[in-house]
């Protein structure tokens, strides 16, 4: 969508309201030929496991008890792990995507939906192209209905008819996006559970990012934020979900797409003015090294002999 839609992220092309269907139609395609690459040549010898990765915020509606934001929260969802998981697990894009999008499209006055469609035969080869399924997730946004009137360039942004909004509360200690609301992660791997067929997950993705240095490497509000994402993931898999595992995103502070450096997701401070590239661990390093010795949450009251 960045790459294709509205050009922030390589390959730079704004093609407003089809480049990125066309792509992620592509990545699809050629996933599922890539799965059945390895089905059949190398399953039987290398007993390995081939799966995607899909990265996706949750949805909740801000009224719960209207059936519209119920309905806009669940097009969110939709439009963005469903784009990709649907076709994998059930073979096809989900239905409101494909209603949505061939609507706006017909308002346009064009001939076809600008979302392309699977053939018959695409579909069953598409169809349980996953032996997991990798999640990355960081934040959480309310949602509500929200209509666009048809006359405007076409978007991706602007075909599922809906607001985000946040709760000022939440605390947002990196980025403007990342904000930490931990039960969303437990409510989207629930979501998972049920449209997938309870697939067996990696969480390949789970951290945050801080834009003001700590002088003292002291990122508290990253302790926070893993406590809260990991403890959801907990009571996750309490609710029957199949969590395998959980990698935290991420070791180093590293490149971060448009906003290069200064973006800073790492357990491990970098100095990236210095040529050597000395790395310094940050507070979250020790608190997460006590999980990994754990496997958990270790007891507070547990004396270190």
């Amino acid at each position: 969508e960045k790459g294709y839609e509205t050009g922030e992220h390589a390959p730079g092309l704004k093609l407003g309201g089809c480049g990125a269907y066309k792509a992620a139609h592509h990545i699809i395609k050629t996933h599922a030929k890539v799965w059945h690459s390895y089905n059949t040549t190398w399953r039987r010898e290398q007993r390995g496991m081939v799966g995607i990765s899909l990265t996706s915020g949750w949805g909740e509606p801000v009224d719960p008890h209207s059936q519209t934001d119920r309905d806009a929260a669940e097009r969110y969802i939709q439009f963005h792990l469903g784009w990709f998981a649907n076709p994998i697990y059930r073979g096809d894009y989900p239905e409101v995507m494909k209603n949505y999008v061939g609507r706006k499209s017909a308002q346009q006055g064009l001939g076809t939906s600008r979302l392309p469609t699977f053939s018959v035969q695409e579909k069953t080869y598409i169809k349980g192209t996953s032996d997991f399924l990798g999640i990355g997730h960081f934040t959480t946004r309310y949602v509500l209905q929200k209509n666009f009137p048809f006359l405007q360039v076409s978007s991706y942004h602007t075909d599922h008819d809906l607001a985000e909004l946040v709760d000022p509360n939440w605390p947002a200690p990196g980025p403007k996006w990342l904000y930490s609301v931990p039960w969303g992660f437990r409510r989207l791997l629930n979501f998972i559970k049920t449209q997938y067929g309870n697939p067996l997950i990696y969480v390949t993705e789970n951290g945050v990012s801080e834009t003001v240095q700590c002088p003292q490497l002291c990122d508290e509000w990253r302790i926070q934020y893993l406590k809260g994402y990991i403890n959801e993931i907990l009571k996750a898999l309490n609710d029957g979900v199949n969590v395998k595992g959980y990698t935290a995103w991420s070791l180093l502070d590293k490149f971060e797409w448009n906003k290069g450096f200064s973006e800073r997701f790492g357990l491990y401070h970098i100095d990236f003015k210095n040529k050597n590239k000395p790395r310094y661990p940050k507070a979250s390093v020790d608190y997460y090294k006590k999980i990994i010795s754990a496997n958990g949450f270790p007891n507070p009251r547990e004396v270190m002999s």
